[in-house]
């Protein structure tokens, strides 16, 4: 598994019972978590002092229960920085798992020695795209939903990147990556974090099982002739990791050679010494 361990500002305290506590910079948050299956004793203290709680209804969705959280607050990752809120189902605009793979590719880019282009695809509130520009790389960040788009601008101005080359697209993630075919772009890398279920700004309707492979075979055409990395993030309890295994290798491999190797990402819990699952990535690199 691969481990988001480099945090400060945040941390899973403690699981149990279907919930995770959390530290969000100087807040404690409790939010339902479906891979906690267990119920252990909760000892820590601070499942008595929460700055918000989140309860999941029976029928779906759910509600914030607060008692001291601002209305928004920051955190840091290394030299980036985030702005933070609760809103609808549960989210606060971050996934500190994320981290994991932030660090991977800002790595290979760090160390590839020419300039590099990044495509952002489902890019949400910016995270991969700041951490892919704080190392060096030109950035296309593109998401359906201008709210999201506004808000990762706002992350890259924190994170000290306002003058970055960033390119910000509120656009369906398809029909761009089908106009950027046809303009003849090309990238060196790309970055997809598609959702389970979703709607485009026209009531576009994405379904991951049914669209990932053949969105993952459009948009190796915008692959330059040598590139750098192809990076899949998937939440969808379904996909294996093995799964986007087969799907890179089929697509990615095939064309350009390289390496496949796709894990589990996930969270250390504070207390137990457990790694809390949060998903899975498929990574695909050139050698």
């Amino acid at each position: 598994m691969w481990v988001a361990d480099n945090w400060k500002d945040y941390e899973v305290i403690d699981t149990s019972k279907g919930e995770k506590l959390e530290r969000w910079g100087k807040y404690i948050l409790l939010r339902p978590d479906p891979q906690v299956l267990w119920d252990t004793p909760k000892t820590n203290p601070a499942w008595k002092k929460l700055n918000a709680h989140y309860h999941r209804s029976k029928k779906g969705g759910g509600e914030w229960e607060f008692f001291d959280l601002p209305e928004q607050w920051c955190i840091h990752y290394k030299e980036l920085t985030f702005h933070l809120k609760p809103f609808s189902f549960k989210h606060t605009g971050l996934f500190p798992e994320q981290a994991a793979n932030w660090d991977w590719f800002s790595d290979l880019i760090q160390n590839a020695g020419r300039p590099i282009k990044v495509l952002n695809l489902f890019a949400y509130t910016g995270g991969a795209t700041c951490a892919a520009a704080k190392a060096g790389a030109s950035v296309t960040h593109v998401d359906a939903s201008k709210g999201m788009v506004t808000w990762a601008k706002e992350n890259a101005q924190a994170s000290g990147l306002s003058d970055a080359p960033i390119r910000w697209i509120v656009d369906d993630c398809v029909k761009f990556v089908e106009r950027e075919i046809r303009r003849g772009n090309h990238y060196d890398a790309i970055i997809m974090d598609p959702p389970s279920y979703g709607r485009g700004p026209k009531g576009e309707i994405w379904k991951i099982e049914e669209k990932i492979h053949p969105f993952i075979a459009l948009c190796q055409q915008l692959l330059n002739d040598e590139p750098l990395f192809f990076l899949i993030n998937s939440y969808t309890t379904g996909l294996a990791p093995a799964v986007l295994s087969y799907m890179l290798s089929t697509e990615i491999i095939s064309k350009h050679g390289g390496i496949v190797k796709s894990d589990e990402i996930g969270l250390p819990v504070s207390d137990n010494g457990l790694i809390l699952p949060c998903g899975a990535a498929g990574r695909w690199q050139n050698i």
